[in-house]
């Protein structure tokens, strides 16, 4: 590793520490301090004297590691929480697991006890180290203080670059306290021994990937969260206008292409679209991009996307080939890999071209004709679809975040997300990371609108970071979509276990939301109407600082399509009625030779394809 050195000085370890981050670019830190930690928030108070970063205190340390989560989705940086040792340790444990799942780029830094006292069962000692062993990319236990700066580096190094994830520092007291001649390292020149992500593309599997992408009729461009993470946006675009592909994304790739192109097709999966859904059982050639494969996305794997080659680009090599064995790896970053196909092309003669796969695009199209997401309107009462789409009209370019459930699926289906404008936790399904990582993503982005969509189930996880909304003026306005159940739990009771509702209706011990926002110094709002809606919306967006909304919606909504448990893709309930035959005006195509009116019977006259 190429350290640049200065001149030393008599510190503490954790002065090592605090200067160690701030010399990474470290603005924000959430946390929450306790007895073993306290050395270096000593100085961390001093640091924040000097205005030199901001610490946010939460009000509980699952907190932190959700707002540093959403900061870090929010931004692409590194988010950085703290917490002391033993349950403050612990208590982050879930939010390690979520940055872990999704990818996400985090330094965590837990206080322990003295060295001496390692192993003896300690007041609040916990083997953190241990504990977070499987749910991080890599970790540390600081001994010598001395080893701080370097550290530091290398955990900012590990955490950023790759395939990102969380890093653990712990930190022991006395570590912290110890004086010693302190040597600064700064971040530029990281080089670990052994740890050399693939970046580039291998060139014969690009020129292997080219050939397939040419050779196919039906293919479909598959994007998930590594395409958020690589910042491969604008290349994803391109490369889809080049070879004209339909796209549709993952629950973690929401966001990566413009939901508004004509080539979108929306989420696939659990409850993604209808026609992205159709759309990876019938392609010939899937271009998975980032993904890996989650069982939530592909349902009955041995029937994912089965007529399909697989192009696989990852910078993961453990991801490729885990779940489908892909007719061409390539190992390497997103954004570069892209690059490099889209230069490839070029020099080959790849031009755009509207009229290629012109046949797939309108049974695409068809299949968005028939198989709308439907926004159901009651007479009585709101359904949570009506809500989530009149946010998304008087809010268009906000940040959103979800917590899980119904909800979630509901805002996914729904909201039009930009780049690093959808944050949500995705593997492992976290109920509670909703406002938090709002939280950390406000922290993140003063300027923009933040806003999370929560259900009622899901916002009592972590309602006390309405204090630390309060405390800062952290302007997030959140919305309970609130049917008085844990929403997703009742729908698979009704589905799959007879309507037996065991523990799922959260109605009889309901919260009033409004009064609770209050009693925190948060302007609280309750809608039940749908006369009320647009006018609470507005006023909620106008609010200078937090707001809580608490929207009544009907009680037994279903969250549709839904592709059941051990189910291909292609077997979703909740579809709206198809239409029985085709109208003589209508003007379909054959998915195999293009042949044009084809819809007279259900084989085309010319090559024979069941349509």
């Amino acid at each position: 590793m190429q350290l640049k050195r200065v001149a030393t000085k008599q510190v503490t370890g954790g002065y090592a520490l605090i200067d160690s981050l701030v010399r990474h670019g470290v603005e924000h830190i959430f946390g929450y301090p306790g007895g073993a930690i306290l050395p270096i928030y000593d100085e961390l108070y001093k640091a924040e004297s000097e205005g030199k970063l901001q610490h946010i205190l939460v009000r509980h340390e699952q907190g932190a590691t959700h707002a540093a989560d959403g900061y870090a989705r929010a931004t692409g940086k590194v988010g950085v929480c703290f917490a002391t040792s033993g349950p403050g340790a612990t208590n982050l444990v879930t939010g390690i697991a979520t940055a872990h799942m999704d990818s996400i780029p985090m330094v965590v830094v837990t206080g322990q006890v003295p060295r001496h006292a390692i192993g003896s069962d300690a007041f609040q000692e916990t083997d953190i180290y241990g504990i977070t062993l499987p749910i991080v990319k890599h970790s540390y236990v600081v001994r010598d203080p001395r080893d701080m700066a370097r550290v530091v580096a290398e955990a900012f190094h590990i955490a950023g670059t790759g395939r990102p994830g969380p890093v653990l520092i712990d930190v022991p007291k006395d570590v912290a306290q110890e004086v010693f001649d302190y040597i600064p390292v700064e971040p530029q020149g990281i080089k670990l021994p052994g740890y050399r992500p693939t970046v580039k593309g291998n060139p014969r599997q690009v020129n292997q990937a080219l050939r397939l992408i040419r050779e196919a009729k039906q293919p479909l461009l598959y994007v998930g969260g590594g395409a958020i993470a690589s910042g491969a946006h604008a290349e994803i675009q391109e490369f889809a206008e080049r070879f004209n592909l339909p796209v549709t994304t993952t629950l973690m790739g929401v966001g990566a292409f413009d939901e508004h192109h004509p080539l979108a097709v929306g989420m696939l999966g659990m409850h993604g679209t209808a026609y992205a859904n159709f759309a990876v059982m019938e392609c010939d050639l899937l271009i998975a991009v980032g993904a890996r494969f989650d069982d939530r996305v592909t349902g009955k794997l041995d029937e994912f996307a089965s007529r399909a080659r697989v192009i696989h680009i990852d910078i993961d090599p453990a991801e490729v080939g885990k779940n489908r064995a892909p007719d061409v790896p390539i190992v390497g970053d997103v954004r570069t890999v892209l690059n490099e196909l889209l230069r490839r092309s070029q020099e080959e003669g790849d031009r755009p071209n509207p009229a290629r796969n012109q046949a797939w695009i309108h049974r695409i199209n068809r299949w968005k004709q028939d198989y709308p997401l439907e926004v159901p309107q009651y007479p009585e009462v709101l359904s949570p679809q009506e809500v989530i789409v009149e946010i998304g009209r008087q809010a268009p370019r906000a940040c959103y975040t979800t917590d899980v459930g119904q909800h979630q699926m509901w805002a996914a289906q729904f909201l039009k997300n930009g780049p690093r404008r959808w944050i949500s936790s995705a593997g492992l399904g976290t109920m509670g990371f909703g406002m938090p990582a709002a939280m950390g993503a406000k922290v993140a982005l003063p300027t923009e609108q933040v806003i999370c969509i929560s259900g009622d189930a899901s916002i009592q996880m972590n309602i006390q970071e309405l204090g630390t909304l309060a405390q800062y003026g952290i302007a997030v306005k959140t919305v309970i979509i609130n049917n008085g159940w844990q929403g997703m739990v009742r729908q698979w009771q009704e589905a799959f276990y007879d309507e037996r509702y065991s523990s799922s209706n959260m109605q009889p011990s309901m919260p009033d939301f409004v009064k609770l926002a209050e009693a925190y110094g948060v302007k609280g709002l309750m809608v039940d109407s749908r006369e009320q809606l647009a006018g609470a919306i507005a006023e909620m967006l106008a609010t200078d600082g937090p707001v809580l909304m608490d929207v009544r919606v009907k009680r037994d909504e279903n969250c549709y399509p839904m592709v059941p448990p051990g189910k291909s893709n292609a077997q979703m309930v909740g579809l709206p009625q198809r239409p029985v035959k085709a109208t003589a005006t209508e003007l379909i195509y054959c998915s195999n030779c293009g042949a044009k009116n084809v819809s007279t019977n259900n084989f085309c006259p010319e090559c024979g394809t069941k349509l």
